[in-house]
């Protein structure tokens, strides 16, 4: 017999209990305050829409030097029928020990049979395998400290979405900036267009965070790479992550179903050097003004 969604999600809250249960000190498990309840609201009305897929995260501490490492999980809501998304990431880590410790953690949860929860189990597999890559992550930067003349890269996406509405997309896009020291903006409306510029694994993270799989028709059309043995701030386009929002072109007679004034748009990217990107971003239509 066919699993359904229902109890699908029935199998989540159960894995969420256990976690809590596991992790009952403030900061040891964050989720938002609604994803528990938007479930158990649709449990008791399945006919409605479906709920936002439950995501949440685990801090632990790992080896005898305590290191925090992060687990993030994102659940389909078919899991644990598919594979859920996991991502291990500490401060302690760099990039290439980072994609090395996410990519056997993947395959670890890919031998574990179809259809059982396994966040339980990944979190013992982070616990017991991090410090390798950690004491390798060690090992490098000591290795790195005696190279001289260190250069740093700033890394900048520039990615496009038909449209950026909802106040929960939103949020997430601006708490993930803030939280990895990312600068650049957010447009809201329709197209809707996203800048971020920092570390290039900040900005890769961002990318992974933000593209989760009901987003559709985003796309990333453009990155750039600039180098410097000085520090990357010196080299950001904006100061900050900004919420970027212009006066509606038209009256569509339907709320959020608008187009934004492209030409106040081209403005402000020329006011910050970056009035190329406009082709980049709408050449494919030939559209350098609204219409």
């Amino acid at each position: 017999m066919a699993v359904t969604v229902k109890e699908c999600l029935e199998l989540q809250l159960l894995e969420v209990e256990m976690l809590l249960s596991m992790f009952p000190k403030r900061g040891e498990f964050s989720v938002d305050a609604d994803a528990v309840p938007s479930i158990q609201r649709y449990l008791r009305n399945a006919d409605g829409a479906l709920p936002p897929q439950l995501e949440y995260r685990i801090a632990l501490d790992v080896g005898e030097a305590k290191v925090k490492v992060e687990l993030q999980v994102l659940l389909p809501h078919m899991y644990p029928q598919v594979a859920p998304q996991l991502f291990a990431r500490s401060d302690a880590l760099h990039r290439q020990q980072q994609l090395q410790l996410n990519t056997r953690l993947a395959s670890h949860i890919s031998s574990l049979d179809s259809g059982d929860l396994c966040v339980c189990e990944a979190v013992q597999w982070v616990k017991d395998n991090s410090l390798l890559f950690l004491e390798n992550s060690k090992a490098s930067c000591e290795c790195a400290s005696k190279e001289v003349g260190i250069k740093e890269v700033l890394h900048r996406m520039w990615i496009y979405s038909h449209h950026i509405y909802r106040q929960e997309l939103r949020k997430k896009i601006f708490d993930c900036a803030k939280k990895l020291n990312l600068t650049g903006f957010c447009l809201t409306g329709k197209p809707g267009v996203i800048c971020v510029e920092g570390l290039r694994e900040n900005c890769d993270e961002f990318w992974r965070v933000i593209r989760y799989p009901n987003w559709k028709h985003i796309s990333c059309k453009h990155v750039e790479n600039i180098e410097t043995e000085g520090s990357i701030d010196s080299l950001r386009l904006f100061q900050s992550f900004e919420d970027l929002q212009f006066q509606a072109h038209g009256d569509y007679g339907l709320r959020n179903d608008y187009h934004m004034d492209l030409g106040q748009f081209l403005e402000f990217l020329k006011q910050h050097q970056s009035g190329h990107i406009f082709q980049i971003l709408f050449g494919v239509e030939g559209k350098l003004s609204d219409s």
